[in-house]
């Protein structure tokens, strides 16, 4: 009997060769499925990589972006909405509503003169005057006032005065304050302070003036 021969075979059968057959383990099919899906899930992560890094050297991130926040906030030119009838020019007027602001010819001003300068209350009247201002009374500036304006100017009005009367008279000359005291009436001071140097041009003055009236609608956010 060899001693190949399994044990209680009586030597009927017999291992003959000099290779030896090996016991291997099944593989399992869940492993199989599982190797498989991760190597299709890995080479999509590395193909979409690619593309988004080729988006990136070519510039199209921002074309994308661009075009989809047309979609999600779409605008209208200004010609489309004149041509567009009464909805058009319904939503227009929406977008840019009008402020009603006072002329000057209903406004009327004092003007004082807190400077060392001398004539300054007059010139800056007589211009206002050329501006459609009413001008009332002219001169030096009261004793709290005389020497102690260190800005541009202070416009000096009642507690019930219009901020838009407040706010076209500031168009003819940058960086002044407001403040009220006790009066009644619907005058307002304009003291001229050592900073002031000239009015505005009236040119500066009409733009600022009718930006004052139809301002601008704020940008949306899209």
């Amino acid at each position: 009997m060899s001693m190949l021969t399994p044990p209680g075979m009586g030597g009927k059968y017999r291992v003959t060769g000099a290779a030896y057959p090996r016991m291997s383990r099944k593989r399992s099919r869940t492993r199989i499925v599982l190797a498989v899906l991760g190597s299709i899930l890995a080479l999509a992560l590395v193909g979409y990589g690619a593309l988004q890094l080729i988006d990136v050297f070519r510039g199209d991130s921002p074309k994308r972006n661009t075009a989809a926040g047309a979609k999600d906030c779409p605008t209208t030119p200004p010609e489309a909405a004149a041509k567009g009838g009464p909805a058009a020019a319904t939503a227009s007027a929406a977008a840019k509503p009008a402020v009603v602001l006072p002329p000057p010819g209903e406004i009327t001003v004092n003007v004082y003169n807190a400077t060392p300068r001398a004539g300054l209350a007059k010139a800056v009247g007589d211009e206002l005057a050329k501006r459609g201002f009413v001008i009332g009374k002219v001169g030096n500036a009261p004793a709290d006032f005389d020497k102690k304006v260190p800005g541009t100017g202070i416009l000096l009005g009642s507690p019930t005065t219009d901020k838009a009367v407040f706010s076209v008279l500031g168009t003819q000359l940058a960086g002044t304050t407001q403040q009220t005291d006790t009066r009644e009436t619907a005058d307002v001071d304009l003291i001229l302070g050592d900073a002031f140097k000239e009015l505005s041009t009236k040119e500066d003055a009409d733009k600022a003036l009718a930006l004052l009236a139809n301002p601008a609608p704020a940008p949306k956010n899209c």
